[in-house]
Parts: structure tokens; C-alpha cells; sequence
């Protein structure tokens, strides 16, 4: 039987006034409950961004580029295909596939770039955000249902959480105005789950929200879990303000950090697996989260660009990060898109 659920009052209090040790020793407790065998897994995959033309233009993204920036690109497929060869060498099993909005590309360079991928490669497409969905949906004449069921028919298999940063309309007002609504976001996911499809679930934090913004964000996450159970994990990471209109900014600490992921662990007791974020705050941090909550080291990240862009720049071997988890206490496990243990080290 599952213990009583913590309510938002509840979980603001704690985040506002909890000493950090104590939110730790909850969540560390969350976690153990949920994952007793304790093992942390982690997926050996590529992040492929196949644009960087954006048409959002949202001003904590360091990324994007306009359509005649001589920097904007659109990866070709022998580019695309050598990147995901490379992956498959390696040991991967899944290639994390996200660009910009770019208004040259409309629904048929999508269907056909799955197609030729499933054609050549076996390997998970995780692709596609929510915010590309809607504007891909837009674009189509579609609903967005009706996107996802051809874009999945096309070889989509699964669709990572991007484009939420906080839930919260006021916050997505001042950081990324031509962004979908939260509703929009959340529509996509519950479109989704609805025709079988899994998906994670993100939050960047330490822009311009307050800690309730960070409880309701939370909130919608386990109500939508409540009613699909299509999130498969929850991510949480932190705004890197370099290169961005927000440069002048202080990225939030390692404190805040480790406050945030100990609250979504206790909070979304209906999400399985919670990530801990070594792209943005170093396998160290990542090491010590694994104590406050995570059960998951997220993906190898044989390549990753949109934090790179904001002036952050992690590295990890596979060997490393084995070593990470066991120094950590824990058994090493390499995982699918699904949280399926392909191989235990």
C-alpha cells in the first residue's frame, strides 16, 4: 500500500523550510522503496539535434538560430546517418533526436527521415519534443493526435519531455513568450500516453520561476501521471544562463540543485524513475544525487549540444560512469528507452 501522498501545501513547505539533509533522507527513502534492489541505470545513446533554426527564439536558449544565420544549420542525412553508425558502434540503443521549430521543414521531411532511419538502423527514436510536435501539427493542418499517430506510423517510438521548463504560463511569459502554453505541453504528452507511446518528463529550473511554480510544474506532471502512466521518468536540471539574454545571471547552485530533485522524487510518487542531471552539474554532483533521489544516470551523451552552446561542458565515459554508480553504492546497469536492463556491469 502506497503511503499518503504529499500535498502541494505539504511539498512547499518542505522545499521552502526543510533542512537539505532531511529532504534527502525522504527522498533517498522514496527511492529505495521504489527501486529496493539498488541498482542505477543509465543508456548509451547520442543527442542529435538535426536544426538549430528556431523560429521561438526563447531568451534562455543559447542554441537556436535565425533562418539567415549563417551558422543555422539543417544536418544532412549522410550526416545524420553517419552520427547514428557511430552511435550503434558504440553500444547504442537509442538516439535522442531534437531541433528547432524551422519553418523549411514541414511534416514530409519528418515521416521520411524516420522511415529512412528504421530502414537502416535498429535503434529507438526518442524524438521530437513537444513543442516540435505542435508546430509540426500546425504546420500539417493536423491534430496534434493526429501527428503522433503518423509520425509513430513513420517510426517515432518515444518522446522525450524538452520544451516544458516550468509549466507555469506567468514564467513562460518572460523566458520563451513564442513557446506552446503549459496546456499545449501537456496536451502532447496526454496524446501520446493516449496511443501507447512513452515519454519522460523534464523541468529546468533557476530562471524566473518561485518555488511554487516549481510545486505546480510538479503538480501537473503527477496528475498526468495519475491518468496515463505514460511517464516513464522525471528529469530536472538546472538554466544555464551563458550565452543567453540572461547571461548576467547566477546558475542555481549545487544546493538548489539537490533541493529540487529531492522534492520530485518525494513528490511524483507515480513516476518511476528520476534522472540525475551530470550534463549540467558534473558527474560528482550526479554521484551525490544518486543519494537524493535518483535512481538513473541518464544517457552516456556520446554527443550533446544545446548546453554545450550555454558554456557547459561535462564529459563522461561509460567506464566512468560505471565507476560513479558503484563508488555511489550501487549496482551498475545499462538500461533501454524504457527502463528495460539490457546488460548488468
Amino acid at each position: 500500500m502506497r503511503p499518503e501522498r504529499i500535498s502541494k501545501t505539504a511539498a512547499l513547505g518542505l522545499f521552502k523550510e526543510a533542512g537539505l539533509l532531511k529532504l534527502g533522507r525522504m527522498a533517498d527513502e522514496a527511492r529505495s522503496a521504489l527501486h529496493p534492489e539498488g541498482v542505477v541505470t543509465f543508456v548509451v545513446d547520442r543527442n542529435i539535434n538535426y536544426t538549430n533554426i528556431c523560429i521561438n527564439r526563447c531568451r534562455f536558449c543559447a542554441f537556436y538560430r535565425d533562418a539567415d544565420d549563417p551558422e543555422g544549420y539543417v544536418l544532412s542525412k549522410r550526416e545524420l546517418f553517419n552520427k547514428i553508425k557511430e552511435t550503434v558502434a558504440l553500444g547504442g540503443t537509442q538516439i535522442l533526436m531534437q531541433g528547432g521549430l524551422n519553418p523549411a521543414l514541414d511534416i514530409n521531411y519528418y515521416l521520411d527521415l524516420l522511415r529512412s532511419i528504421k530502414k537502416k538502423f535498429r535503434i529507438n527514436v526518442h524524438g521530437f519534443s513537444p513543442p516540435e510536435i505542435s508546430y509540426i501539427a500546425r504546420k500539417a493542418d493536423l491534430t496534434v493526435r493526429e501527428a503522433l499517430a503518423i509520425l509513430r506510423e513513420a517510426g517515432l517510438d518515444s518522446i522525450p519531455g524538452g520544451g516544458a521548463e516550468i509549466l507555469s504560463d506567468r514564467v513562460r511569459k518572460k523566458m520563451s513568450p513564442n513557446k506552446i502554453s503549459s496546456s499545449g505541453w501537456l496536451k502532447v504528452m496526454r496524446d501520446a500516453h493516449t496511443l501507447g507511446m512513452r515519454t519522460t518528463a523534464t523541468m529546468m529550473f533557476g530562471g524566473k520561476e518561485k518555488p511554487g511554480d516549481i510545486v505546480e510544474h510538479l503538480d501537473a506532471i503527477r496528475t498526468l501521471q495519475d491518468m496515463t502512466g505514460g511517464f516513464t521518468a522525471f528529469i530536472p536540471w538546472s538554466f544555464q544562463p551563458g550565452n543567453t539574454e540572461y547571461q548576467g545571471m547566477a546558475p542555481a547552485t549545487a544546493v538548489e540543485y539537490l533541493r529540487v530533485l529531492a522534492l520530485s522524487r518525494v513528490y511524483l510518487d507515480n513516476v518511476p524513475n528520476v534522472q540525475a542531471s551530470w550534463v549540467t552539474q558534473g558527474l560528482k554532483m550526479a554521484q551525490i544525487a544518486l543519494r537524493f533521489g535518483a535512481n538513473d544516470m541518464g544517457s552516456t551523451m556520446i554527443e550533446e549540444n544545446v548546453v554545450r552552446a550555454a558554456g557547459v561542458s561535462h564529459s563522461v565515459t561509460m567506464d566512468e560512469m560505471i565507476k560513479s554508480i558503484k563508488g555511489a553504492g550501487f549496482m551498475a546497469s545499462q538500461r533501454d528507452t524504457y527502463y528495460n536492463i539490457i546488460k548488468r556491469l
